[in-house]
């Protein structure tokens, strides 16, 4: 059986972190071990990239940014997910090495394969097994942010691009993604993810 390790994906404003935060109180409740981590960040090497990445002070080239990232992902796995998932928790994860695959390989025009190249190696072979791809509009998404980085603004078109990468990803990999479309009411995009995981555990 694959090892429960669950990425929540989707562009700006898909409601990556609500859902996750509301399917970690209900696995709790279940009686789980729960990790959540959040990408970029998660340890103290990689909350140091991540305000490089994020912050509006700094513009990386491309490639730096997919380096940083990978970087930041490289130590999370080795720090905190492999050994919780060696531990027997469940690891919940806001973003995870598909949204490099999707923002830097697709939105970044760097190449999903060359972006996934330079990932592998650092992740140890600890890739998630269950991906939760949130959709939304690119406008209503960019629209429910509260608070943007420097990713965020990129624009709408950037956004779109991206969108389109993670659609590629889930057509390649469907056994690995479930679509859930987040212009349902929030509970009820909570209670199809929620089933998505215990189906698959």
């Amino acid at each position: 059986m694959s090892l429960p390790y669950v990425a929540f994906e989707g562009i700006e404003g898909a409601g990556k972190s609500t859902v996750s935060d509301r399917v970690r109180s209900l696995l709790e409740s279940d009686g789980r071990s729960v990790a959540q981590v959040r990408e970029p960040g998660g340890t103290a090497v990689g909350e140091r990239i991540r305000s490089i990445l994020l912050g509006h002070d700094l513009a990386p080239e491309p490639w730096t940014e997919a380096l940083l990232f990978a970087a930041a992902r490289a130590q999370l796995a080795a720090e905190v997910v492999g050994p919780a998932l060696a531990g027997g928790s469940w690891v919940l994860s806001d973003r995870s090495v598909y949204s490099s695959l999707a923002y830097q390989g697709a939105g970044r025009r760097l190449g999903i394969a060359a972006v996934r190249a330079v990932n592998e190696p650092g992740l140890l072979g600890v890739w998630p097994s269950l991906v939760v791809l949130l959709t939304v509009d690119p406008e209503r998404g960019l629209a429910r942010q509260e608070i943007g980085d420097r990713i965020g603004d990129e624009g709408i078109d950037f956004q779109r691009t991206v969108a389109d990468g993670f659609e590629r990803l889930a057509a390649d990999d469907p056994d690995r993604f479930v679509v859930i479309d987040t212009h349902a009411p929030l509970d009820e995009v909570v209670e199809a993810a929620y089933r998505a995981i215990r189906s698959r555990w």
